[in-house]
């Protein structure tokens, strides 16, 4: 399937202050600050800091990460996640999920919307981490590649499968095996990401999109398309057009793509590189087409019937962002609880209608259909098999692959 055209939402949908793009949300979507920091400059200096700060490189790690488990008398959990990125109720006062797990379970979960950025937030607590020291949090969401640096460096408590019954059994199999987490010892996925193109269906006009290539190539889209700032997504995008595996792709592949955009950047072809902001420009039109991710695309979709999407023939690529509990966590159990808690497909439900984005969670169509069936029925949110059989991860990076590349990207940006 080529292309997904939804129904409109339901007027019977409840309406969620801030839900729909552009509004309220699109100042602080999860898409909306850059998963890898100023276009990898934030990444580059950071691998200075780690080494002047006493702090071990990737790939080395530290014993310890462990320690005392305080869950048992302090029934809490302390959760630190991104802007708009977990159900809000009618109100905008009250998250309904984590209130029904502390109803439950008598755990109060502390809740607090304090990472904007994956390297800021990872400067924030390496410190902490590289002294042996609590970082306060129990449960922290990470994109796929901080997290697996994070548990490379041993700054991540294994997590205790009896405790994750609901998780183990309803990964979705999309989700199953991460090369940088093998059988998921210290995480697992919140949210997937799906990156598709998106197009402003009166801006082209009649011109045919169906793969990077048009993007690239096509003169009559000359100066009104647009590329993801995020290395990853893009450059994944970039390869898989053209027949590279992103899970496998050589430096010299890299390369070919970096040189192949380079050359779109050159003669006015690409509009400007974005984050989130793309939305605004691809629903006034000034955008024809984009490389977007997935849950702006559905929330715009809402708004606007002139936003399309497709996910080209040759695949497209997708990144979780993920659960961990940070070393020398105090309540260990509880975030354990509180993960296997979101494994629950009706509570899994209730998160995917509300980010709009891949619930990683087998068995929620039917509770998410209960809440909105439209959403119920989208591939960007529930992928079917033939869909998910088409997604594909970026590859784990080396710690110098890393630097070199962000540079590159972030050369090829203007950043």
């Amino acid at each position: 399937m080529e292309q997904y055209e939804p129904d409109r939402p339901s007027p019977a949908r409840p309406a969620v202050p801030g839900r729909h793009l552009p509004g309220g949300r699109a100042a602080l979507t999860r898409r909306s600050l850059l998963r890898a920091g100023a276009g990898g400059a934030f990444f580059l200096g950071a691998l200075g800091a780690l080494s002047a700060c006493g702090i071990p490189a990737a790939g080395r790690t530290q014993d310890g990460a462990a320690s005392e488990d305080h869950s048992e008398r302090e029934k809490t959990v302390n959760f630190s996640n991104w802007p708009e990125y977990i159900d809000v109720d009618d109100s905008g006062k009250h998250r309904p999920t984590l209130e029904t797990f502390a109803r439950r379970t008598g755990i109060k979960v502390t809740y607090t919307e304090d990472i904007n950025d994956n390297n800021e937030f990872f400067g924030k607590i390496k410190p902490q981490l590289a002294a042996g020291q609590d970082t306060g949090r129990d449960l922290v969401v990470l994109t796929d590649w901080l997290a697996a640096r994070v548990i490379r460096l041993g700054w991540a408590q294994k997590l205790d499968p009896a405790n994750l019954p609901h998780a183990f059994a309803n990964l979705a199999e999309q989700f199953r095996a991460p090369e940088w987490d093998p059988g998921h010892a210290y995480s697992y996925p919140w949210q997937g990401v799906s990156v598709v193109i998106a197009f402003n269906k009166k801006a082209l006009d009649g011109i045919e999109v169906k793969s990077v290539s048009d993007l690239l190539d096509n003169p009559k889209l000359k100066g009104r398309v647009g590329f993801l700032s995020e290395m990853r997504d893009s450059m994944g995008m970039t390869l898989l057009d053209m027949g590279k595996d992103p899970g496998k792709f050589t430096a010299d592949d890299f390369d070919a793509g970096i040189a192949r955009i380079q050359k779109a950047v050159d003669k006015g072809q690409i509009r400007r590189f974005t984050g989130n902001d793309y939305t605004s420009d691809l629903t006034k039109g000034d955008l024809a087409a984009c490389l977007a991710w997935g849950g702006d695309v559905v929330q715009l979709r809402a708004d606007n019937p002139d936003v399309d999407y497709l996910i080209p023939q040759a695949g497209y690529i997708t990144g979780t962002d993920c659960m961990l509990v940070p070393a020398k966590a105090r309540h260990k159990a509880n975030a354990e609880r509180l993960i296997d808690f979101y494994y629950e497909p009706e509570q899994a439900a209730a998160l995917a209608a509300y980010t709009n984005y891949v619930s990683p969670v087998d068995g929620v169509r039917p509770y998410l259909a209960k809440i909105d069936k439209t959403a119920a029925e989208n591939p960007l949110i529930l992928p079917d098999k033939a869909t998910a059989a088409r997604s594909h991860a970026f590859r784990l990076l080396s710690e110098k692959e890393e630097a070199a590349f962000e540079e590159k990207y972030a050369k090829l940006t203007g950043a």
